[in-house]
């Protein structure tokens, strides 16, 4: 803490601050405001009633207008603060609008009805937390069964992308063997295809392997992808072929050089292309929505599209739920991003 404290508060002028920090100091919280603005906004909206959402011009605090119960009227009615004319200071409950005339009643007299113009009026708003937007996703909505499923793909499909991905990159840094830059040249072409492409041959193939309607049907077709080949294998690259000839003279198998010595070396790529995988699969959308038929089956990017229907969105859900979904994704790089730039930069990725 002391070190970041220095860093933030050092200046290049002595005893003042220098032109320099000033745009410095801006600019960071320029970009500062720019990241964290979007995702501070979503959090607090996401504590907002379905009457807070919609509420014009938006408030950045959750609130809602106040109502209240007044005698000779079944329902609670909302309250506003008269700005203006004879009544000008007084709150009062609006009965019904019809126009630019409102017809209000004073809570403490109900038997008068008053007219006022809906411009010398303003709500009154009260700071509400509507902490329901959240419970109710455990009693209403089987939020359990969607995390569940996510964290099974997501957990599957990353501990099997490193598997393979770091086989396939070992095999081309450190094996000599004809035609190796040729295949390691198609893989990366491979980059240039769009998903959509290969969207109908990847859903014919999981039909036929019976894996529709199953969490498999979302690992197996993500597993092996060029992109973490490509950052293994120019990580592995930089590892000294001498240690491995020097464990092949001990009689160690190839299994156990991969196993014991070069994945050891190559944790920094290994945590990179972990943080990859993990916001890949916890993100994905497009192929789930294909190859999962059943509700139960759904992830939760798929069991977010549910609250949109034709007609009406349940945005205080929709909006709970997108920040539930952000928080483990958002756990997982804070205490991986360390790996990302020291993985990055050894493996020559400019």
């Amino acid at each position: 803490m002391g070190k970041l404290a220095r860093m933030l508060t050092a200046t290049r002028g002595r005893g003042r601050m220098d032109w320099t920090d000033w745009a410095s100091y801006l600019y960071l919280a320029l970009g500062t405001l720019l990241m964290l603005g979007p995702v501070l906004w979503l959090g607090l909206s996401s504590l907002k009633s379905p009457s807070g959402l919609i509420e014009f011009p938006p408030t950045l605090l959750p609130q809602e207008q106040v109502r209240v119960s007044v005698p000779n009227y079944p329902n609670p009615l909302p309250l506003y603060r008269i700005t203006r004319g004879d009544h000008a200071g007084q709150s009062l409950a609006e009965v019904r609008k019809i126009g630019l005339q409102a017809t209000m009643v004073d809570p403490a007299a109900p038997d008068t009805l008053i007219r006022v113009p809906v411009d010398d009026r303003s709500k009154v708003m009260r700071f509400h937390a509507a902490w329901g937007n959240y419970t109710d996703l455990l009693q209403k909505f089987d939020f359990g069964r969607y995390l569940w499923n996510s964290v099974f793909i997501t957990t599957v499909a990353t501990l099997l992308t490193l598997l393979l991905n770091s086989m396939a990159a070992f095999a081309l840094s450190k094996y000599k063997f004809a035609g190796r830059e040729p295949v390691f040249l198609l893989m990366l072409a491979t980059l240039m295809i769009p998903p959509t492409i290969i969207l109908v041959p990847n859903y014919l193939i999981a039909a036929v392997l019976g894996l529709t309607d199953n969490p498999w049907g979302v690992i197996w077709p993500a597993v092996a992808t060029p992109t973490g080949v490509f950052l293994l294998r120019q990580y592995m690259l930089t590892l000294p072929d001498d240690l491995l000839e020097a464990a092949r003279m001990d009689n160690a198998s190839e299994w156990r050089i991969y196993w014991r010595i070069v994945l050891p070396l190559s944790k920094p790529a290994l945590a990179v292309l972990a943080i990859f995988s993990v916001m890949w699969r916890w993100n994905e959308f497009l192929w789930p929505m294909v190859v999962l038929g059943r509700n139960e089956a759904f992830t939760l990017p798929l069991a977010l599209n549910s609250f949109q229907g034709e007609l009406t969105t349940q945005w205080n859900y929709l909006l709970a739920m997108t920040v539930v979904t952000l928080v483990p994704i958002t756990v997982i790089f804070a205490l991986l991003q360390r790996h990302i730039t020291q993985g990055i930069a050894s493996a020559g990725v400019k």
